[in-house]
């Protein structure tokens, strides 16, 4: 017996939709933080709590969804994390403490952690490995329109209607999407699939690849070149080059560019190039970009262009190599499609929030610490980008299957 195959045409919009819920935690919420610092009389530490926390709990949420769904089914699973992030938004919205918008903002994470996961899960059991690579694509390009939208959205809330209209937002947008997947979104794991392994047997018999954990592992890595570019060009643009806040949100777009261009160039070539050779590609295109950005850096040349226009070629890799590598660690193991989706999403988060912090304590106002923190991540990039590739051509040469 297989996965159904839905048939109702909101199957694959609503699919997509769910994909709007992390970065309506994430970036939805960035120009929340100083209008609510000062409404809430919060310090600069428990300001930045308020965004770090759903960082954190939306990483380590990403796996107990993965390894529940495969027992307990994707739907139930999904219906649930909606559920809870609606919770966590009217709690943000009535908050008058810090402690009540970091439960608040902890809860919207946790539910919101359903999204990506349970997403590639459902796509995997339903496209089957053959379009799992053209469908994961689709669904990260849709996903990318929620960091390109989400800011602006945010700001004009803010400017019209109130910060705490942004939460709101948030509620209805989620309650439209948590109707849709009621409605549309059916059981799509097997009803012959065995019953999945325990969690911590499960993550180690997946991370115990070598192939898998390579795949799994620089996703994490080049999240952690963008946000470290990112985090470095904001500074950058106010300390150095003095330029406004609005410029930096119009340089930013090249971000979100660059990775739709990459998903789009992964959707012409799926299904014709073999996935390990597109990871190894996205290694390599993003170990030029920062070994170049670098070099203009270091001159002495420091300029919006040299900060963003690598970002852009950046991202591209991600877009160009995530696709491949997330269907390639999905079909690793067809006991465990949930907890291997789920432990891709983690190490992006991961790996992201890992980087990002170790910039943050080598920032000295000067490039070196840019520099240095992207040389780490391009090159952890680009070696675990090799190993299933040299792997598969070991197999090829020896015969084995790959």
């Amino acid at each position: 017996m297989t996965s159904p195959r839905p048939q109702n045409l909101l199957f694959a919009p609503v699919l997509a939709s769910i994909s709007l819920i992390g970065p309506m935690v994430i970036h939805l919420y960035f120009p929340v933080i100083p209008v609510a610092k000062v409404a809430l009389r919060l310090t600069d530490a428990e300001a930045q709590l308020t965004f770090s926390v759903a960082m954190f709990c939306m990483a380590f949420a990403t796996l107990a969804y993965g390894a529940l769904s495969d027992r307990y089914g994707r739907r139930p699973l999904l219906l649930s994390g909606l559920s809870i992030f609606l919770f966590g938004s009217v709690i943000a919205y009535s908050a008058e403490t810090v402690t009540t918008m970091v439960i608040g903002r902890a809860l919207q994470a946790i539910g919101a952690a359903c999204g990506v996961t349970l997403v590639r899960a459902i796509a995997s059991d339903v496209y089957g490995p053959g379009r799992l690579v053209k469908a994961i694509a689709y669904l990260t390009m849709f996903y990318t329109l929620g960091p390109m939208i989400s800011p602006l959205v945010g700001g004009l809330l803010i400017d019209t209607l109130g910060w705490r209209s942004v939460f709101l937002f948030a509620l209805l947008v989620g309650g439209l999407i948590l109707v849709g997947a009621y409605l549309a979104i059916p059981e799509t794991r097997a009803a012959d699939k065995p019953p999945a392994t325990n969690l911590l047997r499960g993550y180690g018999e997946l991370l115990g690849q070598l192939r898998f954990a390579a795949f799994v592992l620089q996703p994490g890595f080049q999240t952690g070149t963008f946000l470290t570019i990112a985090t470095a060009s904001s500074g950058f643009m106010k300390e150095l080059l003095n330029r406004p806040s609005f410029e930096f949100g119009l340089y930013f777009l090249l971000f979100p560019i660059g990775f739709l261009c990459g998903n789009f160039i992964s959707t012409r070539l799926s299904g014709r190039v073999v996935n390990e050779t597109m990871v190894l590609a996205g290694g390599v295109l993003s170990a030029i970009t920062v070994a170049v950005q670098s070099a203009f850096l270091l001159s002495g040349h420091i300029s919006p262009w040299v900060l963003f226009v690598p970002g852009f070629f950046v991202t591209m890799a991600q877009g160009i190599s995530l696709p491949f590598g997330q269907a390639a660690a999905m079909t690793t193991n067809p006991r465990l499609v949930g907890m291997a989706a789920g432990l891709g999403v983690f190490m992006q988060n991961l790996g992201g929030a890992i980087f990002s912090q170790l910039y943050g304590l080598l920032a000295n106002g000067t490039v070196r610490p840019l520099v240095m923190t992207t040389a780490i991540t391009a090159v952890l990039s680009l070696i675990s980008g090799a190993i299933p590739f040299v792997m598969m051509r070991k197999d090829l040469r020896s015969g084995a299957p790959p």
